[in-house]
Protein backbone atom coordinates (compact mmCIF):
# COMPACT_ATOMS: atom_id res chain seq x y z
CA UNK A 1 0.00 0.00 0.00
CA UNK A 2 3.20 2.71 1.10
CA UNK A 3 4.46 1.43 -2.55
CA UNK A 4 1.21 2.29 -4.16
CA UNK A 5 1.08 5.78 -2.20
CA UNK A 6 4.52 6.50 -3.31
CA UNK A 7 3.55 5.87 -6.94
CA UNK A 8 1.03 7.80 -7.08
CA UNK A 9 2.46 10.62 -5.46
CA UNK A 10 5.02 10.54 -7.83
CA UNK A 11 2.75 10.27 -10.85
CA UNK A 12 1.02 13.70 -9.87
CA UNK A 13 4.58 15.46 -8.74
CA UNK A 14 5.56 15.33 -12.70
CA UNK A 15 1.68 15.44 -14.06
CA UNK A 16 2.06 19.41 -11.86
CA UNK A 17 5.91 19.70 -12.70
CA UNK A 18 5.06 19.20 -16.41
CA UNK A 19 2.26 21.87 -16.09
CA UNK A 20 4.18 24.37 -14.23
CA UNK A 21 6.61 24.23 -16.94
CA UNK A 22 3.60 24.91 -19.96
CA UNK A 23 2.04 27.82 -17.83
CA UNK A 24 5.27 29.44 -17.28
CA UNK A 25 6.09 29.02 -20.95
CA UNK A 26 2.85 31.08 -21.62
CA UNK A 27 2.71 33.06 -18.69
CA UNK A 28 5.41 36.02 -19.67
CA UNK A 29 3.73 37.13 -23.44
CA UNK A 30 0.67 37.18 -21.46
CA UNK A 31 1.50 39.60 -18.88
CA UNK A 32 3.71 41.85 -21.62
CA UNK A 33 0.49 41.79 -23.50
CA UNK A 34 -1.75 42.55 -20.25
CA UNK A 35 0.24 45.00 -19.54
CA UNK A 36 0.61 47.05 -22.91
CA UNK A 37 -3.09 47.04 -23.02
CA UNK A 38 -3.99 48.07 -19.36
CA UNK A 39 -1.03 50.47 -19.18
CA UNK A 40 -0.78 51.77 -22.71
CA UNK A 41 -3.50 51.04 -25.14
CA UNK A 42 -6.68 51.39 -22.85
CA UNK A 43 -7.96 55.12 -22.61
CA UNK A 44 -7.92 56.84 -19.48
CA UNK A 45 -11.50 57.00 -18.19
CA UNK A 46 -13.57 60.73 -18.62
CA UNK A 47 -14.09 61.12 -15.27
CA UNK A 48 -11.47 58.88 -13.13
CA UNK A 49 -8.77 59.49 -15.51
CA UNK A 50 -5.70 57.05 -15.36
CA UNK A 51 -6.63 55.94 -11.93
CA UNK A 52 -9.11 53.95 -13.69
CA UNK A 53 -6.11 51.23 -14.48
CA UNK A 54 -6.21 50.40 -10.55
CA UNK A 55 -9.29 48.79 -11.81
CA UNK A 56 -7.01 45.98 -13.83
CA UNK A 57 -5.93 44.95 -10.76
CA UNK A 58 -8.60 45.46 -8.42
CA UNK A 59 -11.28 43.56 -10.21
CA UNK A 60 -9.49 40.37 -11.17
CA UNK A 61 -8.11 39.90 -7.42
CA UNK A 62 -11.52 40.19 -6.26
CA UNK A 63 -13.32 37.79 -8.33
CA UNK A 64 -10.38 35.43 -8.17
CA UNK A 65 -10.22 35.18 -4.13
CA UNK A 66 -13.92 35.07 -4.20
CA UNK A 67 -13.83 31.83 -7.07
CA UNK A 68 -11.38 30.73 -4.80
CA UNK A 69 -13.40 30.63 -1.22
CA UNK A 70 -16.03 29.20 -3.45
CA UNK A 71 -13.78 26.63 -4.52
CA UNK A 72 -12.66 26.01 -1.16
CA UNK A 73 -16.40 25.90 0.42
CA UNK A 74 -17.48 23.52 -1.91
CA UNK A 75 -14.60 21.12 -1.50
CA UNK A 76 -15.02 21.19 2.28
CA UNK A 77 -18.49 20.68 2.31
CA UNK A 78 -17.83 17.38 0.58
CA UNK A 79 -14.55 16.19 2.53
CA UNK A 80 -16.95 16.84 5.50
CA UNK A 81 -19.60 14.49 3.85
CA UNK A 82 -16.89 11.70 2.27
CA UNK A 83 -13.96 12.09 4.56
CA UNK A 84 -11.59 12.79 1.31
CA UNK A 85 -8.49 13.86 2.54
CA UNK A 86 -7.07 15.06 -0.68
CA UNK A 87 -9.98 17.47 -0.76
CA UNK A 88 -7.90 18.70 2.46
CA UNK A 89 -4.96 18.84 0.40
CA UNK A 90 -6.23 20.78 -2.04
CA UNK A 91 -7.52 23.89 0.42
CA UNK A 92 -4.37 23.86 2.07
CA UNK A 93 -2.88 24.27 -1.43
CA UNK A 94 -5.10 27.02 -2.30
CA UNK A 95 -6.30 29.14 0.58
CA UNK A 96 -2.83 31.12 0.42
CA UNK A 97 -3.66 31.55 -2.71
CA UNK A 98 -7.38 33.36 -2.23
CA UNK A 99 -5.60 34.92 0.88
CA UNK A 100 -2.93 37.03 -1.79
CA UNK A 101 -5.37 37.90 -3.68
CA UNK A 102 -8.18 38.67 -1.27
CA UNK A 103 -5.44 41.34 0.33
CA UNK A 104 -4.44 42.40 -3.28
CA UNK A 105 -7.90 43.62 -3.73
CA UNK A 106 -7.69 45.46 -0.29
CA UNK A 107 -4.85 47.27 -1.13
CA UNK A 108 -6.22 48.36 -4.65
CA UNK A 109 -9.14 49.16 -3.48
CA UNK A 110 -7.68 50.91 -0.87
CA UNK A 111 -5.47 53.37 -3.73
CA UNK A 112 -8.49 53.72 -5.99
CA UNK A 113 -10.22 55.06 -3.01
CA UNK A 114 -7.66 57.98 -1.93
CA UNK A 115 -8.54 60.12 -5.25
CA UNK A 116 -11.66 58.71 -5.69
CA UNK A 117 -13.16 59.22 -1.96
CA UNK A 118 -10.79 61.37 -0.69
CA UNK A 119 -9.55 58.77 1.64
CA UNK A 120 -7.36 55.68 1.87
CA UNK A 121 -10.40 53.52 3.61
CA UNK A 122 -14.15 53.98 4.11
CA UNK A 123 -16.53 51.66 6.10
CA UNK A 124 -18.02 50.53 2.75
CA UNK A 125 -19.58 47.81 3.32
CA UNK A 126 -18.28 45.66 0.00
CA UNK A 127 -14.57 47.14 1.74
CA UNK A 128 -15.75 45.94 4.66
CA UNK A 129 -17.10 42.31 3.77
CA UNK A 130 -13.52 42.01 1.84
CA UNK A 131 -11.69 42.61 4.49
CA UNK A 132 -13.59 39.77 6.41
CA UNK A 133 -13.29 37.71 3.26
CA UNK A 134 -9.87 37.55 3.81
CA UNK A 135 -9.86 37.05 7.91
CA UNK A 136 -11.96 33.76 6.83
CA UNK A 137 -9.06 32.74 4.67
CA UNK A 138 -6.43 33.77 7.31
CA UNK A 139 -9.03 31.50 9.87
CA UNK A 140 -8.53 28.58 7.48
CA UNK A 141 -4.88 28.36 6.94
CA UNK A 142 -4.30 28.32 10.61
CA UNK A 143 -7.04 25.78 11.48
CA UNK A 144 -4.67 23.61 8.85
CA UNK A 145 -1.59 24.55 10.14
CA UNK A 146 -2.38 24.47 14.33
CA UNK A 147 -5.22 21.95 14.98
CA UNK A 148 -3.79 18.34 14.74
CA UNK A 149 -7.25 16.54 15.28
CA UNK A 150 -8.48 15.53 12.31
CA UNK A 151 -12.35 15.76 12.74
CA UNK A 152 -11.94 18.69 14.88
CA UNK A 153 -10.29 21.00 11.65
CA UNK A 154 -12.59 19.40 9.33
CA UNK A 155 -15.72 20.77 11.76
CA UNK A 156 -14.25 23.94 12.18
CA UNK A 157 -13.04 24.07 8.75
CA UNK A 158 -17.34 23.49 7.53
CA UNK A 159 -18.34 25.98 10.29
CA UNK A 160 -15.26 28.68 9.11
CA UNK A 161 -17.13 27.82 5.07
CA UNK A 162 -20.41 28.16 5.69
CA UNK A 163 -19.69 31.74 7.36
CA UNK A 164 -17.84 32.75 4.70
CA UNK A 165 -20.37 31.46 1.71
CA UNK A 166 -22.66 34.37 4.29
CA UNK A 167 -19.76 36.81 3.99
CA UNK A 168 -19.52 36.00 0.11
CA UNK A 169 -23.19 36.84 -0.79
CA UNK A 170 -22.39 40.19 1.13
CA UNK A 171 -19.97 40.86 -1.23
CA UNK A 172 -21.45 40.50 -4.10
CA UNK A 173 -24.95 41.85 -3.28
CA UNK A 174 -23.80 44.66 -0.94
CA UNK A 175 -24.35 47.62 -3.76
CA UNK A 176 -27.54 46.60 -4.33
CA UNK A 177 -28.91 45.66 -1.04
CA UNK A 178 -27.24 49.09 0.67
CA UNK A 179 -26.29 52.53 -0.78
CA UNK A 180 -22.69 52.14 -0.61
CA UNK A 181 -19.76 54.40 -1.80
CA UNK A 182 -18.58 51.19 -4.24
CA UNK A 183 -20.11 51.27 -7.61
CA UNK A 184 -22.38 48.49 -8.73
CA UNK A 185 -20.99 46.03 -10.63
CA UNK A 186 -20.43 47.11 -14.46
CA UNK A 187 -19.97 43.59 -16.07
CA UNK A 188 -23.63 41.42 -15.92
CA UNK A 189 -23.80 38.35 -17.79
CA UNK A 190 -27.41 38.59 -18.75
CA UNK A 191 -27.59 42.69 -19.17
CA UNK A 192 -26.01 45.19 -21.24
CA UNK A 193 -22.36 45.51 -19.87
CA UNK A 194 -21.47 49.10 -18.42
CA UNK A 195 -17.93 48.82 -19.72
CA UNK A 196 -16.63 49.71 -23.12
CA UNK A 197 -14.86 47.14 -25.10
CA UNK A 198 -11.40 48.99 -25.31
CA UNK A 199 -11.60 48.55 -21.29
CA UNK A 200 -12.95 45.26 -21.37
CA UNK A 201 -10.19 43.47 -23.77
CA UNK A 202 -7.47 44.67 -20.66
CA UNK A 203 -9.13 43.51 -18.14
CA UNK A 204 -9.89 40.31 -19.56
CA UNK A 205 -6.49 40.11 -20.50
CA UNK A 206 -5.35 40.89 -16.80
CA UNK A 207 -7.77 38.20 -15.35
CA UNK A 208 -6.52 35.63 -17.47
CA UNK A 209 -3.02 36.20 -15.80
CA UNK A 210 -3.74 36.67 -13.02
CA UNK A 211 -5.61 32.81 -13.11
CA UNK A 212 -2.11 31.81 -14.36
CA UNK A 213 -0.18 33.46 -11.95
CA UNK A 214 -2.61 31.73 -9.15
CA UNK A 215 -2.12 28.36 -11.03
CA UNK A 216 1.67 28.67 -10.72
CA UNK A 217 1.62 29.16 -6.82
CA UNK A 218 -0.94 26.39 -6.13
CA UNK A 219 0.83 24.04 -8.44
CA UNK A 220 4.21 24.82 -6.16
CA UNK A 221 2.42 24.55 -3.06
CA UNK A 222 0.96 21.18 -4.48
CA UNK A 223 4.65 19.90 -5.18
CA UNK A 224 5.95 21.11 -1.83
CA UNK A 225 2.59 19.07 -0.20
CA UNK A 226 3.32 15.81 -1.81
CA UNK A 227 7.03 15.93 -0.80
CA UNK A 228 6.04 16.04 2.70
CA UNK A 229 3.72 13.22 1.73
CA UNK A 230 6.67 11.21 0.33
CA UNK A 231 8.80 11.69 3.18
CA UNK A 232 5.82 10.87 5.76
CA UNK A 233 5.47 7.49 3.72
CA UNK A 234 9.41 6.73 3.42
CA UNK A 235 9.60 7.55 7.43
CA UNK A 236 7.20 4.89 7.84
CA UNK A 237 9.19 1.93 6.13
Amino acid sequence: MTMFKQLSTSKYFNLISYTIKVVRMVFIPFTISALTFALIISPPDFLQGDSVRIMYVHVPSAWISLAIFTLISFLTILNFIFKAKYLKIINICIAPVGLLFAALAILTGSIWGKPTWGAWWAWDARLTSMFILMLFYALLILNYKFIRKESLQVKFSLIIVLLGMINSAVIKFSVEWWNTLHQPASIKINSTNAIHESMMVPLMLMLLVFLMYAALIFLMKCKTEIIKIKHANINRL
